[in-house]
């Protein structure tokens, strides 16, 4: 029988939303920047699900690039949070420099800045 593989879906319960949460990721967490997002995280206990949520700015422009970065992040962490060496609660602020880029390019800088925190597994 072949190995279960993880699950990758990011069902809404995996996705903060209240402000207080934003807040105290952002307040207690530790904070690494690379390339188009920064990303605040917390710890959680190795039984834990992580959680996930996004702030993109207005100054990113209107509706539709926000939405864009917005669905780029997520689908960032989504495909890479079973490479995590434990669960967190994560906030990945969307940067300016986000506009226009694809998503392995967003990929690239997401890996770069857990590399940077020591946050991926070993392969």
């Amino acid at each position: 029988m072949a190995a279960q593989r993880p699950s990758l879906r990011l069902p809404s319960t995996m996705r903060l939303k209240l402000g207080r949460d934003f807040t105290g990721v952002r307040e207690r967490g530790q904070r690494v920047a690379a390339g188009c997002l920064i990303a605040n995280w917390q710890l959680l206990p190795g039984a834990a699900a992580s959680r996930l949520g996004v702030i993109t700015s207005r100054k990113l422009g209107p509706a539709v690039v926000r939405s864009r970065a917005r669905r780029l992040l997520r689908e960032t962490f989504r495909l890479h949070q079973h490479d995590l060496r434990q669960p967190v609660t994560m906030v990945l602020v969307a940067r300016s420099s986000i506009v226009g880029k694809r998503l392995a390019a967003v990929e690239r800088d997401f890996l770069s800045a857990m590399r940077r925190a020591m946050m991926l597994r070993e392969k």
